[in-house]
């Protein structure tokens, strides 16, 4: 058993009380070793209220210690660290996040530091003769063109990445390629399955049996091509049974509401707004029965999007996936089961024909649902929370 330190993001709180794709991930891993009794772990995050009472806080292997960053006086205290210290890796908010939980973590030796998404952290840890650090990376962050990469790749001892897109980028670098390792994500595959008696149904949202309703769940912002779906949306005006359902807002939890963004779409849809649901900021709880509506998921993205869960979920839905070609995407769908369109030239034409196609061909949809389904049994949680544990083993025997 070692003892391991886990320095989340300092954004979102674990456990995922709020949400959060990394978040999540570190639930299931944590959820994984509190089952199996393997290490001795210590998380660090912010704190929220609502952690308190959670489940996860009666384990004998996990441990969490907690930061304040919301009170009067936290906040007071943040913007003094962030007026002496103007030039540091991240804002005030995470790098003050970064020093509390450090006064903490240098207390204490621990076999492995695992750093959640934040290969800045590794800079100043290694800066601090902090060793058997390993970074769990979820985005494009650690590549030839991040500051002090080569310092901070160097310093590593190992890179978890989320799909062979992002090893891709790290191996920019240059250095030892050996110690990037690919660890695709998992998702809870029961949760995210069909129920017999669904909380939310069709008729709740003003849809009908005869709509065909593609869904678009996750984030709404300029990368994940929500844009260039209501465009090609705008192009099936003569298939009026073709419905969007358009699930999320454009942070979590939906603490900023409607931005100008969401305003602009909503405007640029008026002419179809019958055909176009916003439903808002939805419970992630309730997101596989508003999947479950749905005939087609269709993930947009026209940024290099490194492994996006909303696929995984889709699948595991078994609903027949449209998707672009970015990113960590094409890794995570199947053969027979998604459509792939080039977001180059004439990206919306591309996905309205793509879409067009998928809904004039049943059969079709009926064998994609099946191999959705039957893809989706290898992206469990449990074979990514073993996936995980099993490629730390290396520090065992220091």
């Amino acid at each position: 058993m070692m003892k391991i330190a886990i320095l989340t993001s300092g954004i979102l709180p674990v456990p995922a009380v709020q949400g959060g794709a990394v978040e999540n991930l570190v639930d299931f891993y944590l959820e994984y070793n509190d089952l199996h009794r393997l290490h001795d772990i210590t998380v660090y995050s912010i704190w929220h209220p609502a952690a308190k009472d959670h489940v996860a806080m009666s384990s004998a292997v996990n441990h969490y210690h907690y930061i304040d960053t919301t009170s009067i006086w936290a906040r007071t205290k943040r913007k003094i660290y962030g007026m002496l210290h103007r030039h540091e890796y991240y804002n005030y908010h995470i790098e003050y996040f970064f020093e509390q939980a450090y006064r903490h973590l240098k207390k204490h030796h621990y076999d492995c530091i695992i750093l959640e998404n934040r290969p800045g952290y590794a800079y100043k840890l290694s800066q601090r003769c902090k060793d058997h650090i390993v970074l769990h990376l979820h985005n494009d962050l650690l590549n030839e063109n991040t500051p002090v990469s080569q310092y901070i790749y160097n310093n590593l001892q190992k890179v978890l990445t989320v799909s062979n897109f992002i090893q891709q980028r790290v191996e920019t670098i240059g250095g030892t390629p050996s110690k990037i390792i690919t660890v695709y994500n998992g998702i809870d595959l029961q949760q995210f399955s069909r129920k017999e008696h669904p909380m939310m149904t069709r008729e709740e949202l003003g849809l009908s049996e005869g709509d065909f309703v593609l869904v678009y769940s996750g984030r709404i912002n300029k990368d994940k091509g929500i844009s260039e779906l209501i465009d090609a949306m705008l192009l099936l005006q003569d298939i009026p049974q073709i419905k969007l359902l358009i699930i999320g807002c454009s942070f979590f939890g939906n603490s900023v509401g409607e931005d100008d963004f969401i305003r602009s779409l909503k405007k640029k849809s008026k002419d179809i707004a019958q055909n176009i649901l916003f439903t808002g900021f939805v419970p992630y709880p309730l997101i596989p029965d508003y999947l479950q509506m749905a005939d087609v998921a269709v993930i947009p993205s026209v940024w290099d999007d490194p492994l996006p869960t909303t696929v995984l979920e889709a699948q595991s839905m078994g609903l027949p996936i449209i998707a672009s070609n970015r990113g960590g995407i094409p890794e995570e769908i199947g053969k027979d089961n998604a459509v792939i369109v080039n977001t180059e030239n004439d990206y919306v034409g591309r996905l309205a024909q793509a879409i067009r196609e998928v809904y004039k061909n049943t059969d079709l949809r009926k064998k994609m649902a099946k191999a959705s389904s039957d893809h989706s049994k290898y992206f469990n949680k449990e074979r990514f929370a073993q996936d995980f544990f099993n490629a730390l083993k290396d520090f065992e025997s220091l």
